[in-house]
């Protein structure tokens, strides 16, 4: 499988599901400088696996007090990826939109946080596909995309833009 249509979309069955969270203060972003798991050495948002029994909205809490010791008020989900590997491995992200946040930013084993101007997100320092949808993210526009990637580089994707109160699971 090298390119979106070698997928059956409609029988893929993820092996994780996972959360990133973005929280946003005036026209700043939170990222994070990623030390290690799938992605290390990137910038991305504080994010991670969810666990059994948890919701997507609590795993995005709890990953983002985990990697940065800050709790993201209201997260709400505004989009949804889909990744496949070309080694086998797939995930399933909600990724969440937050407004603010209690707490002070630190650095803890897993990264390091970076806020970061609006206008000034590091797209080369991050994985090829956030290119597409950040900025989807950024205006508050709910999307849902699809994506292969052999390693870290992107062979093909799909994006759509959902209608306002999207229902992502």
């Amino acid at each position: 499988m090298t390119s979106f249509s070698d997928i059956d979309w409609t029988q893929w069955n993820p092996q994780d599901r996972a959360v990133l969270c973005f929280i946003f203060r005036g026209n700043e972003l939170l990222l994070i400088h990623k030390k290690r798991g799938l992605g290390g050495g990137k910038i991305n948002a504080p994010g991670g696996k969810i666990e059994p029994g948890e919701s997507p909205r609590e795993a995005a809490i709890r990953e983002t007090q985990e990697e940065v010791g800050l709790t993201p008020l209201d997260p709400r989900p505004l989009g949804e990826l889909s990744f496949q590997f070309t080694d086998g491995y797939s995930v399933h992200c909600i990724v969440f939109r937050a407004e603010g946040h209690q707490g002070i930013a630190i650095e803890t084993d897993e990264a390091v946080p970076i806020w970061t101007a609006l206008d000034a997100v590091p797209y080369e320092a991050m994985w090829a596909d956030d290119r597409e949808w950040l900025p989807l993210l950024i205006a508050g526009r709910a999307f849902r995309a699809r994506y292969v990637f052999d390693g870290e580089t992107m062979l093909s994707q799909e994006m759509e833009l959902l209608p306002e109160g999207a229902v992502f699971s």
